[in-house]
């Protein structure tokens, strides 16, 4: 064990390390500025003989590069520089723009040409010279300068030596000839980082120029438009410079997405098959020249290309057909095209690639599946209208019952594409493993990304190495969709089964909107639909957590969907509605019982208890009762539901079950509302069906109180039904069982309170017949409220409860100055107006006189009263 040091030696030791520190991070520093320094572009040298920092300077003074003050900071920071150069070369644009415009005319020809050759010529010169002395930056200004002056030559030579030609075409040869000049001429400046790309913008505009100025119809304007975008892409890929890639591959795509825009007007719009030839060639080779760009582009722009390229075959192949066929199918046709791009995992093209080839499907697909949604909203929910006149008759076919829809002969491809979609989803489902192995190469990481698994030992691919990724790769090396064991290809699987419970029952229904089959068919294929989703969300899914719980769950919602839906379809009729709900709450119900434990469960048999509620209520129509006279009907699901939930006990089910019966009171309720004794009956229904759930001590706590203030109210309410104005009559029945319960409480508790025992009970009584007896002319109301509160009061006093102390004593108080109120205004009116000041005078001056023995007096009174329950 180590002996601790003296405080002294420890002290001394502590500075020495404290010292050692500073010492190493002082070296630490300067080492890291000494880095800085080194890691800094060095500062260009000043041209020979000009340094003008060095003017006036003391002879042996060392000259100060430009730019910079004696003491090493800035004078002159480059931005400042290249604002003055840039200023510079505008106005001087701007005066060669003056000159051209203005001064022209008052010139001879040969002036003229002089001035602007000997202009450009030296503007042209002029960056070659600055170069070679390192001045860069007004290489640049000149550079952008002698850019306009070649642009106001084109100019003046049109306006002078070709007055009466073509504008368009004029400018499209303009554009190429400056194109090439501007391409040679940064070619030969390198340096130069602004001639390649204005060489690159006028190069966009030559083919598009002679394409108008030749009249050109839109087709061949759209092949102007790919063929400069296929240049472009060619730049953008090979292209010398940052700046230069990034314009032609602005251009490209501006140029590109122009020319695809074209071609799909065209095949859109075209007359037949035949006349959709022509704009698909078009699309086709803006597919083509995307996909070659995606071949060799950057991983972001692979897939963008690939996305691009699969639209637009789409598009170019899909148009065809679409030309050929009804105005309602040509979706279908550019959805199957759409589909038939998934084969791309079975080629060599590269991944990303291929990942923006299977986007593109993926958003045909959802493209039609919109296209198709409205058919399937107006199928669910255009059963709302029949509430208007629930059980007006059975209508001719399914279409009628549907009110306001869109024209179903045109919504005909709606259900074959749902079909078509949920068919290929559900394959997917069933024949995941298969699928990932395909689609491997597609879904492996590549070494080295967030994610992705270690490269590859040597050896890999060999006999006792590691495998190496690909279709034969085992599923824990497939990233992206994952294995089968991967959470993410687990919750990819089941999504798919999910869509293709949604997409399954959205074709049915809206294929028997199309086909407007008979109103009893689409009543029970309804009815059966909901059934088989119930069937399939009480058998579950896979395995895998995450797959498991996508389609039971989506199959359950959409039961929910559909059980709605085909029961607003079956209040056409009266017998349909009871069909349809008695099959719905016996379906429910069962699968209810068949499922396991969970939320779905619950679902299950909380949907039972509505539809079976929707049932009471048809009975109460059916016996053509008055909505009074049928509220009580309405009690029999919430009672038994209490019934289930005594059964139930602990079961996690018990208290949504319980919970569902509560809207169908409260719906009985407000149906007899309008009638006061059927009211009082109802609410003493629905307090005896709290009472029996209070039975039960998990439920005691709320159901009781609830029992509790139903039963009053249903006695107010008879009350005031039998028009009794006694207030006794109202509170009396409250007090008593209050103090009753209040007394077995305190026998139960002896240390329990006398305000939560007695004092609510008390309240009830007392406080509402002192607000009516302090407004009764009669005498007997506040004899009989006195006299009760004397008696509350001396039992308060004799069994020291504090509670019936208080309120009697407050009560006898206010009742007393009641009755002694008339006859203290008689004596104060008899009395001298001087006399009550006096007295107040004199009660506060006896108050103040002996105020410490009326404080010790209030602090008995409050210790006497604290001691008392």
């Amino acid at each position: 064990m180590e002996p601790v040091p003296p405080p002294a030696e420890e002290l001394a030791r502590l500075d020495r390390e404290l010292a050692e520190l500073d010492a190493r991070r002082a070296q630490l520093l300067t080492r890291r500025a000494w880095l800085l320094a080194a890691l800094r572009p060095p500062a260009p040298a000043p041209a020979p003989g000009w340094n003008p920092s060095a003017w006036g300077a003391p002879p042996g003074a060392p000259a100060q590069p430009w730019g910079h003050a004696p003491g090493g900071r800035p004078a002159a920071p480059r931005s400042a520089q290249n604002v003055l150069l840039t200023l510079g070369g505008l106005l001087l644009t701007v005066a060669a723009v003056a000159f051209t415009l203005v001064s022209w005319g008052s010139m001879g020809i040969g002036g003229r040409a002089a001035v602007l050759s000997v202009v450009t010529l030296a503007a042209l010169i002029a960056p070659a010279v600055l170069l070679r002395r390192g001045l860069t930056a007004t290489a640049e200004a000149l550079a952008a300068l002698a850019l306009a002056l070649t642009l106001l030559d084109a100019y003046a030579v049109h306006a002078v030596a070709a007055p009466d030609t073509d504008g368009l075409g004029f400018t499209a040869a303009a554009c190429a000839v400056l194109a090439a000049l501007w391409t040679a001429y940064g070619l030969t400046l390198g340096k130069l980082r602004m001639p390649l790309p204005a060489a690159v913008v006028l190069a966009q505009w030559p083919l598009l120029f002679w394409a108008w100025a030749a009249g050109a119809p839109t087709l061949v304007v759209g092949w102007a438009l790919l063929a400069t975008a296929v240049a472009d892409g060619v730049v953008a890929l090979r292209g010398r410079g940052l700046g230069v890639r990034i314009t032609a591959a602005l251009g490209g795509s501006a140029l590109g997405l122009a020319a695809l825009l074209v071609g799909l007007v065209l095949s859109v719009t075209a007359s037949g098959p035949l006349g959709a030839l022509a704009p698909g060639a078009l699309l086709l080779a803006a597919a083509a020249a995307a996909l070659a760009g995606a071949w060799h582009a950057p991983k972001g722009f692979a897939t963008a290309g690939g996305l691009v390229a699969g639209l637009a075959a789409v598009a170019a192949v899909g148009g065809v057909p679409a030309a050929a066929v009804p105005a309602t199918w040509p979706v279908l046709a550019y959805l199957l095209c759409g589909l038939a791009l998934t084969g791309v995992v079975r080629t060599r093209l590269p991944r990303d690639a291929a990942r923006g080839v299977l986007v593109a499907s993926a958003a045909v697909a959802a493209g039609a599946l919109v296209g198709a949604l409205p058919s399937v909203v107006a199928v669910v929910l255009g059963p709302v209208t029949l509430l208007e006149d629930v059980w007006a008759g059975a209508p001719d076919g399914f279409r009628s019952a549907l009110g306001a829809t869109p024209p179903w002969p045109e919504s005909g491809a709606a259900p074959v594409v749902l079909a078509l979609t949920a068919g290929l989803l559900g394959s997917a489902y069933r024949w995941w493993p298969s699928l990932v192995r395909i689609a491997a190469p597609l879904t492996a990481r590549e070494p080295g990304a967030p994610g992705a698994p270690e490269a590859a030992a040597p050896g890999a691919g060999e006999p006792g190495g590691l495998p190496p990724y690909g279709p034969g790769a085992p599923w824990h090396a497939v990233g992206g969709a994952g294995g089968r064991g991967g959470p993410s290809g687990a919750a990819l699987r089941g999504s798919a089964g999910a869509g293709a419970v949604v997409l399954g029952w959205g074709a049915l229904l809206v294929a028997g909107a199309v086909l407007d089959v008979p109103y009893a068919l689409a009543v029970v294929a309804e009815t059966l639909l909901v059934a088989g989703l119930l069937a399939l969300a009480v058998r579950g899914g896979g395995s895998d957590r995450a797959e498991s719980a996508a389609v039971p769950v989506t199959a359950l919602v959409v039961a929910v969907a559909g059980a709605v839906s085909a029961g607003l379809l079956s209040l056409a009729s009266e017998g349909a509605s009871y069909a349809v709900f008695g099959a719905l709450t016996a379906l429910f119900a069962g699968a209810a019982v068949r499922a396991g434990a969970g939320v779905p469960r619950a679902v299950l048999a909380v949907a039972a208890v509505v539809w079976g509620t929707a049932l009471t209520g048809f009975a109460g129509r059916s016996l053509e009762l008055a909505p009074y006279e049928a509220a009580p009907l309405l009690l029999l699901a919430p009672a038994l539901t209490v019934g289930l939930g005594a059964r139930l006990r602990r079961d996690p089910v018990a208290l949504p079950v319980e919970l569902a019966g509560v809207p169908g009171a409260l719906v009985a309720v407000g149906l007899a509302v309008s009638d006061a004794p059927f009211l009082a009956l109802t609410l003493a229904l629905c307090g005896v069906l709290a009472a029996g759930a209070a039975v039960r001590p998990e439920r005691r706590p709320v159901a009781g109180w609830l029992a509790a203030g139903l039963f009053v109210l249903a006695a107010w309410v008879r009350l005031a039904a039998s028009e009794v104005p006694l207030v006794e009559a109202y509170t009396l029945p409250v007090t008593v069982p209050a103090l009753v319960v209040g007394f077995l409480r305190r026998r139960e508790d002896p240390e329990a309170s006398s305000w939560t025992a007695y004092g609510p009970g008390l309240a009830a009584t007392l406080l509402p017949s002192l607000a009516v007896a302090w407004t009764d002319p009669d005498w007997p109301r506040p004899l009989l409220l006195g006299a009760a509160a004397l008696v509350i009061t001396l039992l308060g006093a004799h069994y020291r409860l504090q509670a019936l102390l208080v309120l009697g004593g407050a009560v006898l108080a206010v009742d007393g100055l009641h009755e002694l109120a008339p006859y203290v205004v008689q004596v104060a009116g008899a009395l001298p107006r001087w006399l009550p000041p006096a007295l107040a005078g004199l009660l506060l001056l006896v108050v103040g006189a002996t105020y410490e023995q009326r404080l010790r007096d209030a602090r008995r009174l409050r210790d006497a009263l604290g001691r008392m329950r």
